[in-house]
């Protein structure tokens, strides 16, 4: 199981360890912490390594605590924020929220305020990443398309046929037939109605399936090809990859390593 790491920043060493060592006495061997004396030093750690939840200190030389946090900004990556400090100024205080610092606590600090800010912040992190890992999953425009309830009779049952069966051969003839109705008729309600055609509901429908499939279990390339309604694993890497710009394979493992 992957460590959650904690970065602690701050240029008092007796304040940094004091930190450290509380963190690591409390949560034996469930968080990996490190540590940066400056900004400087806490920015090259961030670049190098994925960091979960960093606490800072607000106040430093050369670059502040919330001049780190505006750097931060401008990263693939943001860490869940704890800012300590010896001061209670109010200024400090809402800037620091306003950059989306989670907790603010007072030096010098007691341990059970320091647990629950790190509980906290750790629920913050994996609130995060899932709505991150479902973010990945879903197609906004199908999404959207799937939200609205005002369509014909015969699209809202093409529709519900759709869905139950994307993972079996699906032709506009076919599905036409179900709802009873004309195929060419069919067709033109889905431009009309959706803005886009059969076939492209039905590949969005399927793609979004594979994406689900791709982060959440560990299943082939053939496997989920062959359960989103794909008769061959050529077509469908094919297809993925026109809708997503990477292949299955390199999809997982992006997505699976950013989380």
């Amino acid at each position: 199981m992957n460590q959650k790491v904690i970065l602690v920043v701050d240029d008092e060493p007796k304040s940094r360890q004091g930190i450290k060592k509380t963190i690591e006495r409390t949560y034996i061997d469930q968080f990996q912490v490190i540590t940066a004396n400056d900004a400087k030093e806490a920015m090259e750690r961030i670049d190098h390594q994925k960091v979960h939840v960093l606490i800072t200190d607000i106040r430093m030389p050369e670059v502040s605590g919330l001049e780190l946090l505006k750097q931060l900004k401008t990263k693939a990556q943001e860490p869940v924020v704890i800012v300590v400090s010896a001061y209670s100024e109010f200024d400090y205080a809402h800037e620091a929220l306003e950059l989306g610092v989670v907790n603010y606590l007072l030096k010098p600090i007691a341990k059970e305020k320091l647990m629950n800010a790190i509980e906290k912040a750790i629920d913050v992190e994996k609130q995060r990443e899932e709505t991150g890992i479902f973010s990945k999953m879903i197609d906004g425009k199908l999404l959207e398309m799937q939200q609205k309830s005002k369509y014909s009779p015969g699209v809202e049952h093409a529709l519900d046929y759709i869905e139950q069966h994307f993972d079996k051969e699906l032709t506009l003839k076919q599905v036409a037939s179900e709802v009873h109705l004309n195929a060419s008729y069919l067709s033109a309600l889905f431009k009309e109605e959706l803005q886009i055609t059969f076939s492209e509901y039905v590949t969005r429908k399927r793609i979004q399936e594979a994406k689900k499939l791709l982060l959440s279990t560990n299943l082939t390339i053939a496997e989920i090809a062959e359960k989103t309604g794909y008769h061959t694993s050529k077509y469908f890497i094919k297809l993925f990859k026109q809708y997503e710009n990477l292949t299955p394979n390199s999809f997982r493992k992006q997505n699976v390593s950013d989380s």
